[in-house]
């Protein structure tokens, strides 16, 4: 008798949705894509050629997938603005959920995907922070963890797309909550992760420019922004987001320890092949995050579908009280930038004025 397989059903086929699909349909072995749901005639018509023929049922409504005979998860690929919801809804349904970063752009809405997860706990309910499935970050990870480094006490991270011309960031600015919580969430969350869930924020400040798309401006956001982070823990976390990188993806993390540190792809590269010129010796970066943390999709589809199947702690370490608070950090820093203030908090995470620490 074969071993049995996930049924999943998958919310939202835009650039993220539509590879999440593939991945559970041809590289996830112990899932099966039953379902998507999307309202996009386009996104329709791609399904139609690419999941139909492999008998994935295709849906309008999202309520009318979740009732799709035998679905046991949900992949959230939607829009952010129905994370929260949809996530919701589904655990009401009694589906395991992995949801796409971030919950929302609102720490209230945040919490209340994790208050409806704790009146279901049998269920898995995983928000996507695909650089914890990376081989590098986990291999960082272990080495800090082991005590490598000493005690980890100074974390820089970034996140730095391509330059894209086309105005889709400037369009996708009014619903992404800012370039910190739409792009530096990966970040705020690796450093929870290297530093530990009891780290507790002290202060947040940040400052941001529009070199290139003036158009930002509009939604309060930047396309180069730096954001700094302490912890009462007596460390610190600083973050560089960017939307105007010319070669590629440059996504780096570096962790300073009491007696070392390790890094993180602080000389991106696509791949082994360096290209000996007459004007000299180069190598080719990825061309977006994709080509980066392709293998990492791959990775959280499956063990998503692991411990939805055998039960288990969620892999990662990960908790959905951690993207909340990646949420509210990133929420501080956006409005940090927006309103060139710094913003505190005391040990209880509630916000303060400085003159009362």
């Amino acid at each position: 008798m074969p071993p049995p397989r996930l049924k999943v059903g998958l919310s939202g086929l835009g650039r993220m949705g539509k590879r999440h699909a593939l991945h559970f349909l041809n590289r996830t072995p112990r899932a099966k894509l039953v379902a998507i749901s999307t309202p996009d005639d386009a996104e329709i018509d791609w399904a139609r050629e690419h999941l139909e023929p492999y008998g994935v049922a295709l849906y309008r409504s999202y309520e009318d997938m979740l009732r799709h005979d035998g679905l046991q998860a949900v992949v959230i690929v939607s829009i952010t603005s129905v994370h929260a919801k949809q996530a919701i809804v589904a655990i009401n349904a009694n589906k395991h959920v992995l949801c796409e970063k971030p919950l929302s752009t609102s720490v209230e809405v945040s919490q209340s995907v994790v208050d409806a997860a704790a009146l279901h706990p049998h269920l898995k309910v995983i928000c996507g922070f695909s650089r914890r499935f990376d081989a590098s970050y986990r291999s960082a990870h272990r080495k800090t963890t082991s005590g490598l480094i000493g005690t980890p006490s100074i974390f820089r991270s970034q996140t730095c797309d391509k330059l894209d011309p086309s105005g889709f960031f400037v369009a996708y600015a009014q619903h992404s909550g800012g370039i910190f919580v739409d792009c530096s969430i990966h970040d705020i969350d690796l450093a929870l992760w290297f530093f530990g869930p009891s780290s507790r924020v002290k202060s947040v400040v940040a400052s941001g420019i529009t070199a290139i798309q003036p158009d930002l401006r509009q939604w309060g956001n930047s396309d180069n922004a730096v954001g700094i982070v302490e912890f009462y823990e007596g460390k610190i976390a600083y973050f560089f987001a960017s939307r105007m990188m010319a070669a590629g993806q440059e996504d780096s993390t570096e962790i300073i320890g009491t007696e070392g540190k390790v890094t993180v792809n602080m000389q991106p590269r696509l791949d082994l092949v360096d290209i000996y010129e007459k004007g000299g010796v180069r190598r080719e970066f990825p061309p977006t995050y994709y080509e980066r943390f392709e293998e990492a999709f791959v990775r959280e589809a499956n063990e998503f579908t692991e411990v939805c199947l055998e039960g288990g702690e969620l892999p990662a370490g990960m908790k959905l009280e951690g993207a909340v608070e990646a949420v509210r950090i990133g929420c501080a820093l956006q409005e940090s930038l927006r309103s060139g203030e710094k913003i505190w908090f005391d040990e209880g995470g509630r916000r303060v004025e400085r003159n009362r620490l």
